[in-house]
Protein backbone atom coordinates (compact mmCIF):
# COMPACT_ATOMS: atom_id res chain seq x y z
CA UNK A 1 0.00 0.00 0.00
CA UNK A 2 2.74 2.32 0.73
CA UNK A 3 4.57 1.74 -1.72
CA UNK A 4 2.25 2.43 -3.84
CA UNK A 5 1.30 5.83 -2.79
CA UNK A 6 5.33 6.31 -2.65
CA UNK A 7 5.34 5.43 -6.38
CA UNK A 8 2.05 7.90 -7.18
CA UNK A 9 3.70 10.09 -5.17
CA UNK A 10 7.12 10.31 -6.91
CA UNK A 11 5.09 10.10 -10.74
CA UNK A 12 3.81 12.98 -9.92
CA UNK A 13 6.78 14.85 -9.01
CA UNK A 14 8.22 14.02 -12.02
CA UNK A 15 5.58 15.26 -13.96
CA UNK A 16 5.35 18.41 -12.27
CA UNK A 17 9.25 18.88 -12.79
CA UNK A 18 9.17 17.82 -16.19
CA UNK A 19 6.54 20.87 -16.75
CA UNK A 20 8.44 23.47 -15.31
CA UNK A 21 11.11 22.23 -17.79
CA UNK A 22 9.04 22.95 -20.52
CA UNK A 23 8.10 26.27 -19.35
CA UNK A 24 11.61 27.33 -18.63
CA UNK A 25 12.39 26.21 -22.12
CA UNK A 26 9.46 28.21 -24.10
CA UNK A 27 11.08 30.51 -26.63
CA UNK A 28 10.82 34.37 -24.62
CA UNK A 29 13.46 36.40 -25.17
CA UNK A 30 15.08 39.89 -23.63
CA UNK A 31 15.60 42.19 -26.41
CA UNK A 32 16.37 41.97 -30.36
CA UNK A 33 18.70 43.98 -32.58
CA UNK A 34 17.91 45.15 -36.42
CA UNK A 35 20.51 46.45 -38.52
CA UNK A 36 20.33 46.58 -42.57
CA UNK A 37 17.87 48.39 -45.04
CA UNK A 38 17.93 51.72 -44.07
CA UNK A 39 19.55 51.93 -40.45
CA UNK A 40 22.63 53.93 -40.33
CA UNK A 41 22.70 52.04 -36.93
CA UNK A 42 21.49 48.92 -35.19
CA UNK A 43 18.83 49.12 -33.05
CA UNK A 44 17.79 47.58 -30.15
CA UNK A 45 14.16 46.35 -29.50
CA UNK A 46 12.57 44.58 -26.48
CA UNK A 47 8.71 45.27 -27.70
CA UNK A 48 7.20 42.43 -25.98
CA UNK A 49 4.83 41.68 -29.19
CA UNK A 50 8.60 40.66 -30.86
CA UNK A 51 9.92 38.98 -28.10
CA UNK A 52 7.86 37.10 -26.09
CA UNK A 53 7.57 34.05 -28.80
CA UNK A 54 9.82 32.18 -30.51
CA UNK A 55 7.36 32.10 -33.57
CA UNK A 56 6.61 35.75 -33.36
CA UNK A 57 8.18 36.49 -37.16
CA UNK A 58 7.32 33.41 -38.78
CA UNK A 59 5.66 29.70 -37.49
CA UNK A 60 8.24 27.44 -38.61
CA UNK A 61 6.24 24.57 -38.65
CA UNK A 62 3.59 25.28 -41.29
CA UNK A 63 4.86 28.10 -43.64
CA UNK A 64 7.78 26.81 -44.59
CA UNK A 65 8.23 28.12 -48.56
CA UNK A 66 10.29 27.82 -51.68
CA UNK A 67 13.28 30.50 -51.73
CA UNK A 68 11.73 34.45 -53.50
CA UNK A 69 13.26 35.38 -56.77
CA UNK A 70 13.89 38.91 -55.13
CA UNK A 71 12.76 39.13 -51.50
CA UNK A 72 13.54 42.81 -51.41
CA UNK A 73 14.65 45.20 -48.98
CA UNK A 74 15.50 42.76 -45.42
CA UNK A 75 16.47 43.48 -41.75
CA UNK A 76 18.85 41.18 -40.31
CA UNK A 77 17.66 40.30 -36.51
CA UNK A 78 19.39 38.89 -33.80
CA UNK A 79 17.50 37.87 -30.66
CA UNK A 80 19.06 37.79 -26.95
CA UNK A 81 18.38 36.45 -23.68
CA UNK A 82 19.73 37.07 -20.49
CA UNK A 83 22.07 34.61 -18.27
CA UNK A 84 22.83 36.44 -15.04
CA UNK A 85 24.17 39.70 -16.14
CA UNK A 86 25.20 38.40 -19.28
CA UNK A 87 23.72 39.40 -23.00
CA UNK A 88 23.74 35.99 -25.12
CA UNK A 89 22.64 35.82 -28.79
CA UNK A 90 20.45 33.24 -29.20
CA UNK A 91 19.48 33.02 -32.78
CA UNK A 92 19.38 35.29 -36.14
CA UNK A 93 17.05 35.62 -38.94
CA UNK A 94 16.18 38.08 -41.66
CA UNK A 95 13.03 39.80 -42.24
CA UNK A 96 12.03 40.86 -45.63
CA UNK A 97 8.15 43.37 -44.36
CA UNK A 98 7.65 44.17 -48.11
CA UNK A 99 7.00 40.60 -49.46
CA UNK A 100 6.78 38.94 -46.35
CA UNK A 101 9.46 36.62 -46.06
CA UNK A 102 11.39 35.44 -43.43
CA UNK A 103 15.05 33.57 -43.74
CA UNK A 104 15.73 31.52 -40.52
CA UNK A 105 19.20 31.78 -40.49
CA UNK A 106 19.69 29.57 -37.30
CA UNK A 107 21.10 29.18 -33.91
CA UNK A 108 24.13 30.97 -32.58
CA UNK A 109 26.86 28.22 -32.36
CA UNK A 110 24.02 25.22 -32.60
CA UNK A 111 22.08 23.98 -35.15
CA UNK A 112 17.91 23.46 -35.68
CA UNK A 113 15.88 21.91 -38.21
CA UNK A 114 14.74 24.98 -39.17
CA UNK A 115 18.07 26.53 -40.39
CA UNK A 116 18.67 28.00 -43.62
CA UNK A 117 15.32 27.70 -45.10
CA UNK A 118 12.41 30.32 -45.96
CA UNK A 119 8.95 30.72 -44.71
CA UNK A 120 5.93 32.96 -44.84
CA UNK A 121 5.96 36.13 -41.91
CA UNK A 122 3.30 36.17 -39.68
CA UNK A 123 -0.20 38.53 -40.90
CA UNK A 124 0.69 40.63 -38.09
CA UNK A 125 4.23 41.12 -37.20
CA UNK A 126 4.85 43.64 -40.50
CA UNK A 127 2.61 46.11 -37.96
CA UNK A 128 4.05 45.03 -35.15
CA UNK A 129 7.54 45.19 -36.25
CA UNK A 130 7.05 48.65 -37.71
CA UNK A 131 5.33 49.97 -34.78
CA UNK A 132 7.71 48.87 -32.64
CA UNK A 133 11.13 50.09 -34.40
CA UNK A 134 9.64 53.51 -35.53
CA UNK A 135 8.97 53.90 -31.32
CA UNK A 136 12.85 53.07 -30.86
CA UNK A 137 13.62 55.49 -33.67
CA UNK A 138 12.08 58.36 -32.62
CA UNK A 139 13.11 57.95 -28.95
CA UNK A 140 16.40 57.80 -30.26
CA UNK A 141 16.35 60.74 -32.37
CA UNK A 142 14.75 63.17 -29.46
CA UNK A 143 18.33 61.60 -27.69
CA UNK A 144 16.65 60.43 -24.51
CA UNK A 145 17.96 57.66 -22.06
CA UNK A 146 15.38 55.23 -23.45
CA UNK A 147 16.92 56.01 -26.71
CA UNK A 148 20.11 55.65 -25.72
CA UNK A 149 19.62 52.11 -24.34
CA UNK A 150 18.50 51.31 -27.65
CA UNK A 151 21.42 51.81 -29.25
CA UNK A 152 23.94 49.00 -30.26
CA UNK A 153 26.51 48.10 -28.74
CA UNK A 154 25.41 48.60 -25.33
CA UNK A 155 27.33 49.57 -22.02
CA UNK A 156 28.29 46.17 -21.34
CA UNK A 157 29.59 43.72 -24.53
CA UNK A 158 27.25 41.66 -26.11
CA UNK A 159 28.75 37.93 -25.98
CA UNK A 160 27.46 35.14 -28.18
CA UNK A 161 27.15 31.82 -25.92
CA UNK A 162 28.95 28.51 -26.94
CA UNK A 163 26.32 26.49 -27.35
CA UNK A 164 26.11 23.00 -29.57
CA UNK A 165 22.89 21.26 -30.49
CA UNK A 166 20.81 23.68 -27.97
CA UNK A 167 17.21 22.78 -27.91
CA UNK A 168 15.17 24.88 -30.41
CA UNK A 169 13.33 27.03 -27.82
CA UNK A 170 15.40 27.19 -24.91
CA UNK A 171 15.93 30.57 -23.97
CA UNK A 172 17.43 29.93 -20.21
CA UNK A 173 20.47 29.31 -18.36
CA UNK A 174 20.78 25.58 -18.05
CA UNK A 175 21.60 25.41 -14.99
CA UNK A 176 18.29 25.26 -13.01
CA UNK A 177 17.19 22.69 -16.20
CA UNK A 178 19.95 20.72 -15.21
CA UNK A 179 19.32 20.57 -11.98
CA UNK A 180 15.42 19.77 -11.97
CA UNK A 181 16.20 17.08 -14.34
CA UNK A 182 18.90 15.34 -11.51
CA UNK A 183 16.46 15.84 -8.77
CA UNK A 184 13.43 14.18 -10.65
CA UNK A 185 15.66 11.13 -11.72
CA UNK A 186 17.09 11.01 -8.40
CA UNK A 187 13.68 10.64 -6.70
CA UNK A 188 12.64 8.19 -9.48
CA UNK A 189 15.83 5.74 -8.57
CA UNK A 190 15.59 6.09 -4.97
CA UNK A 191 11.75 5.76 -4.66
CA UNK A 192 12.63 2.18 -7.23
CA UNK A 193 15.42 1.00 -5.31
CA UNK A 194 12.94 1.25 -2.03
CA UNK A 195 10.33 -0.80 -3.67
CA UNK A 196 12.51 -3.70 -5.32
CA UNK A 197 13.94 -3.89 -1.67
CA UNK A 198 10.47 -3.51 0.12
CA UNK A 199 9.52 -6.51 -2.48
CA UNK A 200 12.35 -8.57 -2.62
CA UNK A 201 12.31 -11.83 -0.15
CA UNK A 202 14.35 -11.61 3.04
Amino acid sequence: MYSRIRIALSLALLLTLLSSITALAKGEFSFITVSGAKLADKVRISDPTLTTDFFAFADFYRNKTEAPTDPGMGYEITRYYLDGNREIAFDKLHYYPDTDFVYYDGIVNGSSEYDHKWYISRPEIKSNFETALLTELRLMALGTDEGSRSMVPPHQAIQPEKQFGTPIAQTQSTLPITTMVGIAVIIVVTFTFLRSRRLSPR
